[in-house]
This record gives C-alpha cells, structure tokens and sequence, in this order.
C-alpha cells in the first residue's frame, strides 16, 4: 500500500507538520508481517517563499500562496501510482482565502482521500464553511480527534455521521525519568510548572503568571517555565509585542526568579524531556475554541499532572480525573489548584497516574494501526476502475426556481446593477445591460412556468430599455438611481444584449400591447444593426434577429441583414483560425459561447451548413479548452487567453458559463446529440460547485448568485448580472430536459 501525505512537515516549525512525521512514521513499515510493505511519501506545504531541508520522503512541495504550485502537484500525485491519500487540514497552511487553494487540487484527485481535520470552528465565516464543507464532500471519510468535532461537523457543516472517524491525537511512545531529566536541566530543586507551544495572545499565559504570586509565597521555589517560539504569524504581525507584556508582568510581580521564558523551537525528543521534567503542565487558553490541542495530547500522554481552561478539547481529555479544570481567566481559582496539587504530592501522583495510564493508550503505533485499518477499509470498498455513467440532465439536483433576490433588486425604474452581498447597491444604479437581461429572464420564466410575478416584472425592463433609447435608435446605458442618464451612448454590447431580448419578445410575446412596445424600439434600432464593430455586439445581436425571424421568416430584409452580420463572424474566424485555433480572434476573452450560439441560430435561420459547420468547430475548440478536466474552467479575465500563450484560470464570470449552457442547448436543438446535452448540464454545476474551486456560486438563502470565482474564493456580492445569468441559466436547463424527454 503506497500512501501520500499533504501537509506542513518537519524541519518548518508547525505542529501540524509534526503530526504530520508522527502519523507517517506510525503506518509506515519496511515489511509488516500482516500487511507487508507500506509505503508513506510526502507533499509538503511551504509558507511564505520559506525552503526547507526536507528528509528524502518529502517529495514535492507547495508554495502555500501559488495557486499553480497546487495544480502540478495533483499531477504528481496522479501518476505516482499512490492507493490513498492523507490529508493535514488547518486553514491557515493552504493558501487563498481560507485556504481555498487546496480544493482545486483536491478536486482533481484520482485516488480515495482521508482527511484530519485540526480546526472545526463554530461560527465559521461563510467561506470558511463552505471551504470546510467541499473537502468533506470530496473525503472517503474523515478523521477528527473529538467528540465535540462530530457534533460541529453534523450539526452545522452538514456532514453524514457515518463519514466522520474518531481517532485520537497520538502521542509519541517515549519515557524520561523525572529525576534525571530534572538534573540535566538543571532544575532539580524546583517544583517545575511547565506550557509550551507556538506564544500568542489567545494562550492566556498571563492568566498563569498572575496567579503565582500567592503560589511563590508558599512555595517559592516553583519556577514556571515558558516554552515555545512566538507564533509565525503573530511575529510578522506584531513582533515580540505579547513576549515583552509577558516578560514585563513577570517583572512587576517581582517573579524574576520564577518565570523563565525560553525562546526556541524544541524537537520532540527535547520537548519530552522537558515535560517529563515538569511537575505540573499547563494550558490556560482564553476560550473555549480549541477543538484539538496537540500540546495538551503530549502532556497527558507524558503522564504529567495537568491543569487547563475548560475548551473543547481539554473538557474531553481531562475527564474521568485524568487533569483539573479552571474557568478563562480564574487566576485565583488556578492558584488555589496549584497550591492545593503542591501541597498534596500524593494527589499530584494519582493525576500524573491517570494521565499516564491514559497515554498508553494513544500513543503513535496504536493511532497509526488505527489510520491503517481505516485506509484498507476504504481501499476494500472503492472500486478499482470508476465507471461513468452516462450523464444526462437531472432536474432534481437544481433549487427550487426562485425570483425573490431579482425582486429584491428591481423598483419601478428598474433592475438596480449592483449589490452588496444580497442587498442591493442603490449608489450604482441602472444599466441597460442588465434591465435586457431581466426582460429576457422573465420571458423565459413567463413562457416555461407561465409565472405571473414574472409578467408582472416584464413592463419594468421593457419601459426601462424604451426610456434609454435615442432618437437614432441607439441607447444610452446608465441611469443613476435619481434617473440622471450617465452617458450619450452605451457601449456595443450593451445595444446587442438589448436586441437579443426584444427579439426573443418578438417571438415570446405575452401579449400584443407588449409585441408592439417591443417592436417598435426593435425597428427603431435596426439602422444600427450594420453598423456595429464589436463581434460580441455582432453575436448577440444575430441571436435577437434570429429570433425575429423564426416568428417572421418572410421579412427578407431583415434575412438579408442577418447574413451580413453573420459573414463578418465568417470572415473573423477565417482569418484568425488555424488547425491547432479554431477561433475567431487570436485570444479567447469572455462571453465566449455567445459567438459559436450565434452561428447555430443564423445556420437555422439561413439553413447554411457551412455556418453551423463552423459553429460546432468553434464550439468544440472552446470544449476542450474549457471543459477537458470533466467540468467548466472558465477563461479567466485577468489576462485571458491568448493564442500561444498560457491561459488564466481567474476571475471567472457567471455570464460566461451562462453562455456555454445557451450554446450547447441551441446545439442539441439542432443535433440531437446527448453530448451536448451533458456538457449543457456540466457547465450549469459550475454555478453549483463544481468548478475550479469547487465552491457554489448560487446563494440557497438569499436566492442570488455570486458575482464570481476569484481565485481567493467566491465574490459574494450577488449583483443583477451574475444573478440573472444563473436564472437563465436554470431555465435553459428545464427546457433542454423537457426537450429531450420528448424524443428519448
């Protein structure tokens, strides 16, 4: 059994890094009798362009903020020949936003995963928790060291119960002699109080040294020992500020001779030492939300008498006797326990024995045949060769259709443009772009549900695009929202949008005082058709034709318009296109799947093979650009994709993946063909999750869709843009599934 390990490691200063060696070196073996040989090499995770000298069995490594670094390392792992992987996860190793990075590597394992989870917050942001929750999605099971985790990773993550495993923090199985260890440190007439870990502000170390005074005065030879570097993070941040509040109390308390601080990083074997040497250990953290102490895990493993503030994980291990509890910051209350446990040395020795006892339990060999038995279990199970099966749209994965978040934006005047997560931002204003859209949406959710709310919302954006038309037949785009214009003419894109929508009311008409609205300003504006420079104007504004014709096939005029706009999408892909680009610029940008969806509506409506020929070529070489890994990665807008170059992952946009799902329906209404109708229900899941960081873009609560896949994580602004791409989105989807169950 070959195993790989993701994690921090050894020699970086991180716990998670030495329960990362501790694990791997407890289920590794050369030859077990029972299992025969167990292999274990490692993916270590570096921080902050730091290099390590790592032993031979670390064999890749990952910058912890280069996204790139993530994806070459799935491709290791992948072709490694590796049976499972180990997982380490703690927020604040991985890179991103909450430590995003990790899921786009995960998301392309091939191989079952374990994960140990070392955090478990209880109040998670939003993107912690929906960080949290894709992992354990992608898991095989996961492995906490808690009982108090099962309950958070059930209760408010969501997780299935019988996917989570209780394996206990292991702890090495080393012995020191107290006497000797005491003489070597030169400590052998203290009584020894003894915490040690990474300092910060949340360990409440001040809450020990204000305790001592009535303590010194009893026992004045106690010496508490602080042990342990300042927190990485907190030394980048803040310097040694907290060591020096530390240094200061002790100082004023007149305890110099009582509390030595020792400023280093201890190996393990050191680090027994040390605590074997101690009398009495202690953890005197602030709050309650430590849901795994790995510090803690070693003291009671050592056998040493412990006393701690009731957090999670200390409630649990020091149960049944095995250590004493104090409330946050009970300086008195952690005095008289140190007095009382110092003068009753037989009741300092039955705790030391508890704890002891107990440690014999979960030292590393026992957890690691624990972490063995879990990963046969799930080799047994999983199937050697994973089958797809043939995906073809399913209805009931999608939300219920909602249009409470496109209402909660729209006034009399309009669709407001922006929001701030679901609220919307009346200091952007309108847009036409936009107030399109959402006449398009709500037609399509008129004609497929026949929802009045739809309807009723339908005159709010056409009066809109009727009041930002000009005498010429152009539009203006912005409105403020005291309905000041913001400019003369709006851009070529958003005069396209406009036409698709009225075209498709031309077709869709509710009722004629509409049809006639609409095509009055449609007409008004066809002395621009031919006019516009901008391939996308031109695209958008062939799907709007398009649709005008099919109720209109004898309007030859506009016929011979369509074929016009059409040859200049020809012409730009003939001269831009070779065998390895099928494409009609020399860079891929956005909205890319409306130029391919425009050719397929103007080879319908012109019935020329040759333009649908080179629609579905077009539209092939953005699949496999775009969909080769088995979900929709969207050109990334920070610089594109151009031609010979590498492309960019991030930022990625809900219209884009809008337009894959518009271009593969109308290709299936053409075709046929069950392929399109799954990269059509492929791209939907990018707004569902299944995407380059596989989180979810549609928001269940407020109904939105965020505004876009940034590579730290989910915008969560969900603006009228992104949201009404997702609600087309959806309903394309319904179409093409009723579609298709008519003629399978």
């Amino acid at each position: 059994m070959k195993l790989v390990y993701i994690g921090t490691y050894p020699p970086r200063e991180c716990g998670i890094g030495t329960f990362t060696r501790n694990l791997r070196e407890s289920m590794v073996s050369d030859n077990d009798a029972k299992r025969g040989l167990v292999e274990g090499i490692v993916v270590a995770m570096d921080d902050h362009e730091q290099t390590y000298d790592y032993p031979e069995e670390v064999k890749l490594t990952i910058r912890q903020e280069h996204q790139r670094d993530y994806i070459k390392a799935i491709k290791f792992i992948n072709l490694d020949g590796a049976d499972l992987c180990v997982l380490e996860h703690e927020f604040g190793i991985f890179g991103g936003k909450n430590g995003v990075y990790i899921l786009s590597l995960l998301h392309r394992l091939e191989i079952p995963l374990i994960v140990t989870l070392h955090t478990i917050l209880k109040s998670p942001s939003y993107n912690e928790k929906a960080v949290l929750q894709e992992i354990c999605k992608m898991a095989s099971k996961i492995v906490v060291m808690s009982h108090k985790a099962i309950e958070f990773l059930t209760d408010i993550y969501g997780v299935p119960k019988d996917k989570i495993v209780f394996i206990e923090h292991g702890v090495p199985d080393l012995n020191f002699d107290m006497a000797r260890s005491k003489q070597e440190f030169k400590i052998a007439n203290r009584k020894v109080i003894l915490t040690f870990g990474f300092i910060s502000r949340n360990k409440g170390i001040e809450t020990v040294i204000k305790a001592l005074p009535n303590v010194v005065e009893k026992h004045p030879d106690v010496l508490y020992m602080v042990l342990g570097k300042t927190h990485p993070n907190v030394l980048r941040h803040s310097g040694e500020e907290y060591r020096i509040y530390l240094q200061h109390l002790a100082k004023n308390l007149k305890l110099g001779n009582n509390v030595f601080f020792l400023n280093k990083f201890i190996d393990q074997k050191g680090l027994f030492k040390y605590l074997s040497a101690s009398d009495i250990y202690v953890t005197p953290y602030l709050n309650e939300a430590q849901i795994t102490s790995g510090t803690l895990s070693y003291a009671v493993g050592t056998g040493s008498a412990v006393i701690s503030t009731p957090y999670w994980h200390a409630s649990e291990l020091l149960a049944e006797g095995r250590g004493r509890l104090f409330d946050f910051n009970g300086t008195e209350e952690l005095s008289t326990i140190l007095m009382e446990l110092l003068d009753k040395p037989e009741e300092l020795k039955e705790l030391r024995k508890k704890a002891y006892d107990y440690g014999r339990k979960i030292t590393w060999p026992k957890m690691g045949e624990k972490y063995i038995n879990l990963a046969e279990n799930i080799l047994r199970d999983s199937p050697k060769v994973l089958i797809k099966k043939e995906t073809i749209i399913d209805p009931t994965i999608l939300p219920p259709f909602s249009l409470v978040h496109i209402k909660r934006l729209t006034d009399d005047t309009g669709i407001i443009q922006h929001a701030k997560f679901g609220i919307p931002n009346l200091k952007e204003g309108y847009c036409l772009d936009d107030n399109a859209r959402a006449l398009l949406m709500v037609l399509m959710a008129y004609k497929q549900k026949k929802d009045a709310s739809a309807l009723d919302l339908s005159p709010i954006y056409l009066s809109y695009i009727h009041y930002m038309q000009n005498g010429d037949g152009t539009f203006r785009n912005f409105l403020s929202f005291n309905r000041n214009f913001l400019d003369e003419i709006g851009s070529e894109d958003s005069f396209g949008r406009t036409i698709w929508a009225l075209g498709y009311l031309l077709n869709h008409a509710p009722n004629d005082s509409y049809y006639q609205t609409g095509i009055s300003i449609f007409f008004k504006a066809t002395v621009n058709f031919e006019k516009l420079k901008s391939i996308r104007s031109i695209a958008k504004t062939i799907v709007g034709i398009s649709y005008y014709l099919s109720s209109n096939p004898s309007d030859e005029s506009m016929t011979e318009t369509l074929r016009n706009l059409t040859n200049k999408l020809v012409s730009h892909y003939e001269e831009n296109s070779s065998p390895q680009w099928k494409w009609f610029e020399p860079i891929l940008t956005y909205d890319n799947g409306m130029l391919p969806l425009a050719l397929l509506h103007s080879g319908e409506i012109l019935n020329d093979n040759k333009i649908i020929e080179i629609a579905l070529e077009t539209m092939n070489f953005l699949t496999e650009v775009t969909l080769k890994d088995g979900y929709l990665s969207i050109i990334g807008n920070e610089k594109w994709y151009k031609k010979g170059e590498e492309r960019s992952v991030f930022d990625q946009q809900p219209i884009d993946a809008m337009a894959m799902i518009l271009m593969y329906h109308q290709a299936f209404h053409l075709k046929k063909e069950k392929d399109y109708l799954n990269n059509l229900f492929t791209s939907f899941m990018w707004f569902l999750g299944e995407n380059d960081l596989r989180m979810k873009l549609y928001d269940f609560e407020t109904k939105g869709c965020c505004d876009g896949l940034e590579r730290n994580g989910v915008n969560r602004n969900q603006g009228a843009e992104s949201s009404l791409a997702y609600l087309i989105s959806h309903l394309t989807v319904l179409e093409a599934f009723e579609e298709f169950d008519k003629i399978d």
